[in-house]
């Protein structure tokens, strides 16, 4: 009795313990869309346009960085002495108190109760809220405007307008005042074109320009310098609407980019001139942007400089100048799996079981409760996972995404039954 006791548990103990320690883990095959890219490193050119720093006061900028300008449009104003600042300020406050009431007064006619404006002015809360937190501050600098009007309208909803009228009455009157009194005391720069205002000037605008990019080479393009001379506490002008991105590739990766952008105008049917190349920043910008290889130079070393061009969000650019950046040359769909569940199996047997025909790569997938090799093509591989094709014609070893694929187990052959 003893003897077979101790069998019986040396039994359920060996069972416990194999079922414990199953490998068998398995997951879902899905499809999945991976990029091809290339990471570089270049330099942002433009067209630029330093502007003279002739101040001789107080420097007012009067342009957000990216914002048009047209050709004698003020840029930034010079004030004599600290009193003809302070004078601005004053008058600009009162310019948008004055709005303010106008606006205020205008929706004063509405028939609105006090009920509905509370629920507005809880709903512009919420909006600033979220255009702060998610750093848009020029939609927030506008639902703010719309919150002060809602305010005063709230606060003028009971009284009637004849307040609103005196006060503005008496906002005109001061600046009416203020306006006379700072006459003489205020000079304006003006832009002498048309451009996108930029306040940074970093001394590459005279030496990276559209003119010497063909002419660059690798060396050169590693060594450039920024021009201690171009210093300007006015800014710049960018002008035009077109940019380059000049990086330094191997000549390899840039015949393989100039071949892959004539393939994708090819099947794409994209005209000539048509961006088809994509370039990812990797800060500055939030989205990609179409660019085309414009040029290659000159080879150095096996390494040559890849000029890109591009012509759309110029504005989002004014900032930039040595940036790393991936270029996107396409994209690759298949049905991604873990790179530990490829297999290879013999491709057949002969009657002394001998392989036939090598080894082919595969998946096992949980069909049922038994174990079915799937033969597949590998079509992008990283260290975690790859992308693979069905490479079998007949239906049931085709693989299909959804499917259960069979990472690690104990002895897997085809059929094997899982428990």
């Amino acid at each position: 009795m003893a003897a077979l006791f101790m069998a019986v548990a040396a039994y359920f103990a060996i069972q416990a313990f194999q079922y414990l320690d199953d490998p068998l883990v398995i997951t879902l095959a899905y499809s999945y869309e991976a990029e091809t890219a290339e990471d570089v490193t270049g330099y942002v050119v433009r067209r630029e346009r330093v502007l003279e720093d002739d101040s001789g006061g107080l420097l007012r900028i009067q342009r957000a960085e990216g914002e048009r300008v047209a050709a004698g449009g003020t840029v930034a104003s010079v004030y004599a002495d600290q009193a003809s600042l302070d004078r601005q300020t004053e008058i600009d406050y009162l310019e948008s108190r004055l709005e303010q009431l106008q606006y205020a007064q205008d929706l004063a006619s509405a028939a609105e109760t006090t009920r509905k404006l509370d629920a507005q002015i809880t709903q512009n809360l919420l909006e600033y809220r979220r255009f702060v937190t998610a750093d848009r501050l020029y939609d927030a600098e506008g639902t703010a405007l719309e919150l002060r009007a809602l305010v005063l309208k709230r606060d003028y909803s009971d009284t009637g307008s004849e307040d609103i009228n005196l006060q503005l009455q008496n906002l005109g009157a001061q600046l009416l005042s203020l306006r006379s009194q700072s006459e003489g005391t205020v000079r304006r720069i003006t832009a002498p074109e048309a451009g996108l205002y930029s306040a940074e000037v970093d001394g590459f605008e005279t030496v990276l320009t559209p003119e010497v990019l063909e002419e660059l080479t690798p060396s050169r393009l590693s060594s450039l310098t920024a021009d201690t001379a171009a210093v300007s506490q006015v800014g710049k002008l960018v002008l035009g609407d077109e940019w380059y991105y000049a990086a330094v590739l191997s000549a390899e990766d840039a015949l393989a980019l100039q071949a892959r952008q004539a393939e994708l105008r090819r099947t794409q049917g994209v005209q000539g001139g048509q961006q088809t190349l994509l370039l990812r920043f990797s800060k500055g910008v939030d989205r990609d942007l179409p660019v085309t290889l414009e040029s290659i130079g000159v080879r150095e070393n096996g390494r040559v400089v890849a000029v890109f061009r591009g012509n759309a969000y110029l504005r989002e650019l004014t900032l930039l100048r040595q940036q790393r950046a991936q270029i996107i040359t396409g994209t690759i769909t298949g049905v991604r799996v873990p790179k530990e569940s490829l297999r290879a199996e013999r491709a057949a047997q002969d009657e002394t079981g001998a392989s036939i025909g090598g080894n082919v790569t595969g998946v096992y997938c949980m069909v049922g409760r038994k174990a079915r090799f799937k033969p597949v093509e590998v079509v992008y591989s990283t260290d975690s996972f790859v992308l693979v094709q069905s490479a079998s014609d007949k239906e049931e070893l085709r693989l299909r995404p959804g499917e259960q694929v069979i990472v690690s187990a104990r002895g897997l052959y085809d059929g094997k039954v899982l428990q």
